[in-house]
């Protein structure tokens, strides 16, 4: 590892506009982010200098430090140069959900506060609505609307605003400008709201440089690695993990507007990525489309899957197809991204294992709030320096969501091994009870999973009046539903998980319904309609 990579260590380090003006002061000449879509690359001096002039241009319009500033826009390097020239200097980035629906993204433009969004010309369309339906139901914030383009190479105008009224709200940590803290907010982000309306993650300095600092230390990342961007940059995951993550080792990136199985593994050989970072459906996509032949991808070291729990079946089958090791880890908005990983080295991983506590401490509970034995379910809590500050504007649902003495409760349900390694068997709302069992939703997934006919699948608990829920299989068939018989499913069920677990009925469909994490939302299953 180079000299480079001991610039984030060091303790005068503690803010992204000093790690950006870190790098451009060692490495000002070196490529950071490349596209798949342009020849140019930017560098870590251009960089600085893009960002310094953004925080004047948005100082002379009228922006105050603690500000947010929205982003709705594709991957690119405009993209990501706003993102964090926002950050840089001082305001709070606020990347918008691409696929949010019509009523989800004007509850989050009003909730949010924000002044000022840079759309592109695909997207503006979708904000200018949004504004003027706000507008037509009371709203008096002055939102400016930005326009240029994910990949321009310059940085946009901006309008000068009404002098704001009102202080940043107390939620937000905000200090001069240019003199950033590193419990200063940088990131707002919203839930997908599949349980309600979202939510508004706030995330610090500090939160975001640790999981930085973790990512680099566990995957072994110097200023020599690339990285392929091709999850979307409004997800915690894209931005944290494959954006700013090569900015504290000193690596690069390379954006590409959009995943695609046809051009995925052209785009990491042609630009030489040490890396790639995906989310479970990606992995099957790949699985089930072009294959690497004719790509070079010697360079890979590892292939990093986050977000939602990989098969293990998914998991291995990639391994053999792509002769690529994947690292499975987990993480959550609320915790900026990742809080576990499985060890760098090959012969220490444990499929179907979200790995070890990653930078933190972790631990599974009972009902009450006791530690749980060894290879006992519980809800998995959570502490450590990457936890959010809290939900914006929501103090009673910030309070709920720690435990008293401090932790984060995830939600999810898991165990712990003997050897200190974590599984997830699902989420506490999504938990079957059948008869006063308790049945973890994945353990029939992965079961189902090893039927040759099955692509996807997803179980869930319905009402019965006998055992008080039963459980439902919906299945992606691997060639259409005439390819699987019913009772073939059922006779496999029997063999690999007994009668009490066999799902009562299985329903075909064309895709599971997923948030924007990739993650299977079996509550829409519940509510679906039979077919």
């Amino acid at each position: 590892m180079s000299a480079l990579a001991d610039v984030p260590v060091s303790s005068d380090v503690s803010t992204l506009r000093e790690l950006i003006d870190a790098r451009a002061d060692r490495a000002s000449t070196t490529p950071f982010l490349l596209s798949t879509t342009q020849p140019d690359a930017l560098t870590f001096g251009a960089l600085r200098d893009d960002c310094r002039a953004f925080e004047a241009r948005c100082a002379a319009a009228g922006l105050l430090p603690g500000d947010v500033v929205s982003v709705f826009m594709g991957n690119g390097i405009q993209t990501a140069r706003l993102l964090l020239a926002i950050m840089y200097s001082g305001f709070v980035a606020h990347p918008l959900n691409l696929l949010s629906q019509p009523s989800q993204r004007r509850y989050v433009i009003e909730h949010s506060d924000t002044r000022a969004i840079f759309v592109a010309d695909d997207t503006y369309d979708a904000i200018a609505d949004a504004i003027d339906e706000l507008r037509a139901e009371g709203m008096s914030r002055e939102i400016a609307i930005v326009r240029t383009s994910p990949d321009a190479h310059a940085l946009p105008d901006m309008p000068v605003l009404q002098a704001r009224g009102l202080s940043t709200h107390d939620d937000i940590v905000a200090s001069q400008s240019g003199s950033l803290a590193p419990g200063d907010t940088a990131l707002l982000m919203y839930t997908s709201g599949t349980m309600g309306a979202p939510k508004g993650v706030l995330l610090s300095h500090r939160s975001l440089l640790a999981n930085m600092r973790n990512i680099t230390a566990e995957h072994r990342l110097s200023d020599t690695d690339r990285v392929m961007v091709s999850l979307p940059l409004y997800h915690i995951n894209g931005l944290v993990v494959a954006l700013l993550t090569p900015l504290y080792h000193g690596g690069s990136a390379t954006m590409t507007p959009r995943f695609s199985t046809r051009t995925f593994w052209q785009e990491v050989a042609a630009h030489d990525c040490t890396w790639i970072n995906v989310v479970p459906t990606i992995v099957v996509d790949l699985l089930n489309g072009e294959s690497a032949r004719g790509c070079d991808l010697s360079a890979v070291r590892f292939c990093r899957s986050a977000s939602a729990a990989l098969p293990a079946d998914h998991h291995r089958a990639f391994e053999a197809r792509f002769g690529i090791g994947i690292i499975e880890t987990m993480g959550m908005m609320e915790t900026a991204a990742p809080s576990f990983s499985n060890p760098y080295e090959i012969e220490k991983r444990r499929v179907g294992s979200i790995g070890v506590p990653s930078g933190g401490a972790a631990k599974i509970v009972d009902l009450d709030g006791k530690e749980c034995a060894p290879n006992e379910t519980g809800e998995l809590v959570l502490r450590g320096e990457q936890l959010m500050s809290g939900y914006y504007k929501r103090p009673e649902e910030t309070r709920n969501a720690f435990t008293s003495d401090g932790w984060l409760r995830t939600g999810d349900l898991g165990y712990r091994d003997e050897a200190g390694f974590f599984y997830i068997n699902g989420r506490a709302k999504e938990l079957i009870i059948k008869g006063g069992e308790n049945i973890a939703p994945r353990e029939i997934d992965e079961a189902l999973l090893r039927h040759l006919g099955v692509l996807e699948a997803a179980a869930v608990g319905v009402p019965d009046a006998a055992y008080g829920q039963d459980i439902v299989a919906f299945i992606v068939p691997n060639g259409g539903a005439a390819s699987l018989d019913v009772a073939d499913l059922r006779a496999h069920c029997l063999r690999e998980l007994g009668r009490y677990k066999t799902p009562r009925e299985f329903r075909f469909t064309d895709a599971l319904p997923r948030g924007p994490s990739g993650k299977v939302q079996r509550l829409k299953l519940v509510k679906a309609p039979k077919t």
